[in-house]
């Protein structure tokens, strides 16, 4: 699973699984979808911390090194359907302001409904955390090296991972061409939990793998050998939970 803080986690086909016709609007209205769901990501980043603060208030945060932050959630099924309604709903309002259409009213009071229904079932089940988050790493430094690596175009992911053998998101997909050499990777600048990297190849953005057999020292890069291993362990997905904080259950919705 992601972290919040990697940003919005859902891609357009997760928000038109919701609302088939949601593009379609969109479209038409001249409406950012993307920027929408930023703007969704930024609300719950401000509703997230109200809660965390009553967590603290209410001397019911079970944490044992410190009162936990944003950097510790982690993005369960109830907080992922928050962000997905949360977004969809603001694309709506968007429209409707825009046209005075009351479809758009009708499918905008919806999925405020859906949103409030999900920030309800997170209250109930409580936020996941964990206690040595890694974020997202920025796409890694790819360059030249020597080598015989087969000519073609390569994509190349990282990530992050921490003492506790747990792994960040992958990073997107940089492609970088050989011909006749290898290549080297260099990771972006590694965040404070981080004791180690993977590194992951692949002839295209879905078909990575990791090269590496153990962790890669934070200070060493990764000169890719003359062949690539097309079969093994996929990028992560991110950190599962280490625990679920309950809640109190009151949190302002918007």
């Amino acid at each position: 699973m992601a972290l919040f803080v990697d940003g919005p986690a859902d891609g357009l086909e997760d928000l038109s699984a919701q609302d088939s016709q949601l593009l379609t609007v969109a479209s038409l209205e001249g409406i950012d979808v993307s920027g929408k769901a930023r703007v969704a990501h930024e609300e719950l980043d401000i509703e997230l911390e109200v809660l965390l603060r009553r967590v603290s208030y209410s001397g019911g945060s079970l944490w044992s090194e410190a009162t936990p932050s944003l950097e510790h959630i982690v993005v369960t099924r109830p907080l992922r359907l928050w962000h997905i309604y949360r977004t969809i709903e603001l694309v709506y309002a968007d429209a409707y302001y825009s046209q005075l259409n009351d479809r758009y009213a009708e499918k905008q009071a919806q999925f405020h409904q859906l949103a409030r229904w999900a920030s309800d079932k997170l209250i109930h089940a409580g936020i996941g955390l964990v206690s040595l988050p890694l974020r997202k790493g920025e796409p890694p430094t790819v360059t030249s090296a020597p080598g015989n690596l087969e000519s073609g175009t390569y994509y190349v992911s990282t990530g992050w991972v921490n003492r506790a053998a747990e792994e960040s998101a992958g990073t997107t997909p940089t492609a970088f061409t050989v011909t006749g050499t290898s290549l080297m990777v260099r990771p972006s600048r590694a965040p404070e939990c981080a004791t180690g990297w993977q590194v992951y190849l692949g002839t295209s953005p879905g078909s990575l793998i990791r090269q590496n057999g153990t962790p890669i020292d934070l200070s060493a890069a990764w000169i890719q050998p003359d062949f690539l291993l097309t079969a093994g362990t996929r990028p992560s997905r991110g950190q599962e939970p280490n625990y679920i904080q309950p809640t109190p259950r009151v949190l302002e919705r918007g």
